[in-house]
C-alpha cells in the first residue's frame, strides 16, 4: 500500500511512501518535462540505468550524471560539471533534475536544480534511510566547504519525493542504523511514539520489511513536513530540527566528513540532552532515555575526550550560530524543544565530559 503525504510549503509537494514506486516516477515529473538530468552516486550505475531506460520509454530525454559517493559529491567541482552539462544540453525552466541516492546526492542535486536558471524542478528518490526521513524532505539543499558542512546552499522545494522502501534492500546495515539517528531525533522533539515503537521491539523496528519500520519512516517524515510547513526558511520553528546537529556537524567537520551523518547526530543528541540537564531544563529521566534508546540501536553515544578544542572551534562556524552567538536546541521536556542561546564554554565543556571517552 502506498501512503501519500502532502508537505505544505511554497507551494508544497507530495511524498509517496511504499514499495515499487519507481514506476510512478514519470507521473511525478509531469508531461511538460522533456529533459531530465539524473544525478546519482557512481556506485548506483545499474539502478540509474534502469531508471533512465524507464524514463526514455515514456518519451523523456535523459542525461546521466554519476557523482562521487557520499559527502565527496557535495563540492563546487560537481556543481560546475552539472552546470556545464545542463548548459550543453540546453535545459530550460520546464525541464527537471532527478536525484537517486542518499542525502549527499539529494543535497547536491537539489542545489543544482535551485541554481540552474534560478530554479527548475527536482524530484528526489532517496535510497538510504537517512535521506528518506531527513535530507530529501524539506527543501534544504547545499554543498560543503573546507570551513564547514552545508555552509553554501538554498531553500528549494522538490516537485515530489518518492520513498521506495524496496531500495533499502541492498543498503549496508551500518548505513541503515545511521539513519535511525534522525528518527530518534524526531521522537524526542515531536513524536514520542517513535521512541516507544523502538523500545518495544528494536529488532522489529530495524527490520525494513516490518510494519513497525514503515510506521517509523512515516512518522519521522510527518514530523519534518509538519515543522517545515509552518517555517520553510528556518526563521523560527524549523530550528528545532537542528536538535543534536550543532555538535554533530562539528564532529563531521573534525572527521573530514568521513563519519556518517546519523552517527554524528547520535552523539550530538546525547550532548544536547546533557546541556538540557545541566541548564536545569530537562529531567534526568528524559536525558538518560537518549542514551538508552540510541544504544539499543547500536548508535554511538561517546566521542574521544582529546577532540574537545577542535569540536568547539567547529561549532563556532556552524550555520546555526547567529551574529557569532551559538544557539543550541535543547528540551524542556519530552517533545518540548526550546533554544539555549550563548551557553558558556565552561557549560559546553562540562556537557562534553558526559560523552567523552
Amino acid at each position: 500500500m502506498t501512503i501519500k503525504l502532502f508537505a505544505k510549503g511554497q507551494p508544497g509537494y507530495e511524498v509517496l511512501i511504499g514499495r515499487g514506486l519507481l514506476d510512478d516516477l514519470n507521473g511525478s515529473l509531469g508531461d511538460s518535462v522533456r529533459k531530465v538530468l539524473l544525478v546519482y552516486p557512481v556506485g548506483m550505475q545499474a539502478s540509474a540505468e534502469a531508471v533512465a531506460d524507464n524514463l526514455i520509454e515514456t518519451g523523456k530525454q535523459v542525461w546521466q550524471l554519476p557523482v562521487a559517493d557520499g559527502e565527496d559529491a557535495k563540492t563546487d567541482r560537481w556543481l560546475s560539471i552539472a552546470w556545464s552539462s545542463l548548459g550543453q544540453a540546453e535545459f530550460s525552466r520546464s525541464d527537471a533534475v532527478i536525484t537517486l541516492g542518499g542525502g549527499a546526492t539529494t543535497d547536491l542535486g537539489g542545489f543544482i536544480a535551485a541554481t540552474w536558471l534560478r530554479g527548475i524542478s527536482v524530484v528526489h528518490v532517496p535510497t538510504t534511510l537517512l535521506a528518506m526521513v531527513d535530507a530529501a524532505i524539506g527543501g534544504k539543499t547545499g554543498i560543503n566547504t573546507l570551513e564547514g558542512k552545508n555552509l553554501v546552499g538554498a531553500f528549494h522545494e522538490p516537485k515530489a519525493v518518492l520513498v521506495d522502501l524496496d531500495t533499502l534492500e541492498t543498503l549496508p546495515k551500518l548505513e541503515l542504523i545511521s539513519g535511525f539517528g534522525e528518527i530518534v531525533k524526531c521522537g524526542f522533539i515531536a513524536d514520542p511514539v517513535i521512541l516507544d515503537l523502538i523500545e518495544e521491539d528494536v529488532n522489529d523496528a530495524r527490520d525494513i520489511h516490518s510494519e513497525r519500520f514503515a510506521e517509523l519512516v512515516r512518522r519521522s517524515i510527518e514530523v519534518k513536513t509538519d515543522v517545515v510547513g509552518v517555517d520553510f526558511k528556518e526563521s523560527n520553528r524549523r530550528e528545532i530540527l537542528n536538535y543534536g546537529h550543532t555538535l554533530g556537524h562539528s564532529i563531521e567537520l573534525v572527521e573530514h566528513f568521513m563519519w556518517r551523518h546519523g552517527r554524528a547526530v547520535s552523539i550530538g543528541l546525547v550532548f544536547a540532552a546533557e546541556l538540557g540537564r545541566l541548564s536545569g531544563r530537562l529531567s534526568d529521566e528524559v536525558a538518560d532515555r537518549h542514551r538508552s534508546v540510541l544504544q539499543l540501536l547500536d548508535l554511538p553515544t561517546t566521542y574521544p575526550a582529546d577532540r574537545w578544542e577542535a569540536l568547539y572551534a567547529g561549532m563556532q562556524v556552524d550555520k546555526k550560530s547567529r551574529g557569532g552567538i551559538l544557539r543550541f536546541i535543547v528540551l524542556d521536556g519530552l517533545a518540548k524543544p526550546g533554544v539555549l542561546e550563548a551557553p558558556t564554554k565552561e557549560l559546553l565543556f562540562t556537557a562534553f565530559q558526559e560523552i567523552a571517552e
